[in-house]
């Protein structure tokens, strides 16, 4: 199996103002792209390897060489992390959750608002490159997480719902040095049937106790869904 770069389920121009049209190109077109290029670079001539799924690579890194396991991490990382961030935005988005999400959210944080704050506060004081993360844990409760550079909550037992990029690139040209007004504006495009769709998705993972499983096929049907949008 090649990976590919997914198509965009929306435009290029569609999350404007909040995510400008030559960001979105830029980190599209060339970043997302330049770890799928350099993951089946690092994996030519290991057949058995290219069949897995992206957090597959993640979960069972002991399993890639040594000599390849550092680009294979990054890159499958990266891929994975920026295919969610795609599907947790769209032009119809913003505005707040309802249903069991924001039960989920009111009983884990107290209020939404209080919710949002936290989430502000983790993204905005955040040193460097990195990953902002709503999750839930294996006891079912919600909390929000950082990652590193490309690491992914999924080999700490947690589940992602939802996942801002912080990287510079992906703000910077428009919003230079203004991480905060980008956070400010991320809202507004916030996919929140999607993270419900994943909360969903925890609930029988862990009614099934498969953390690992659940993660393999959310992130695979993710990344399937795409390539779907892609063709179509």
């Amino acid at each position: 199996m090649t990976y590919e770069l997914p198509d965009l389920p929306y435009g290029y121009d569609a999350l404007e103002p909040s995510v400008d049209t030559r960001t979105m190109h830029v980190h599209h077109d060339k970043h997302h792209q330049a770890y799928v290029t350099n993951l089946n670079k690092a994996l030519e001539g290991y057949e058995e390897l290219q069949e897995k799924s992206t957090i597959e690579l993640q979960l069972d890194l002991d399993v890639v060489p040594e000599g390849i396991r550092k680009a294979v991490r990054n890159n499958a990382v990266g891929h994975a992390n920026h295919t969610m961030f795609w599907q947790c935005m769209s032009p119809d988005g913003g505005g707040e959750p309802d249903g069991s999400l924001a039960n989920a959210i009111e009983e884990s944080f107290g209020s939404f608002g209080a919710f949002q704050t936290a989430f502000n506060k983790a993204a905005a004081t955040y040193f460097g490159s990195g990953w902002i993360w709503l999750c839930v844990d294996t006891e079912g409760k919600l909390q929000i997480t950082t990652t590193p550079g490309h690491d992914n909550p999924v080999v700490d037992g947690l589940m992602p719902l939802l996942v801002l990029d912080v990287w510079e690139h992906a703000y910077y040209l428009k919003y230079e040095n203004r991480r905060g007004d980008f956070i400010a504006a991320w809202w507004n495009v916030v996919d929140w049937e999607t993270v419900a769709t994943n909360l969903a998705a925890s609930k029988i993972a862990l009614g099934l106790d498969k953390v690992a499983e659940w993660a393999r096929g959310t992130w695979s049907k993710l990344e399937e869904g795409l390539a779907k949008l892609g063709g179509s």
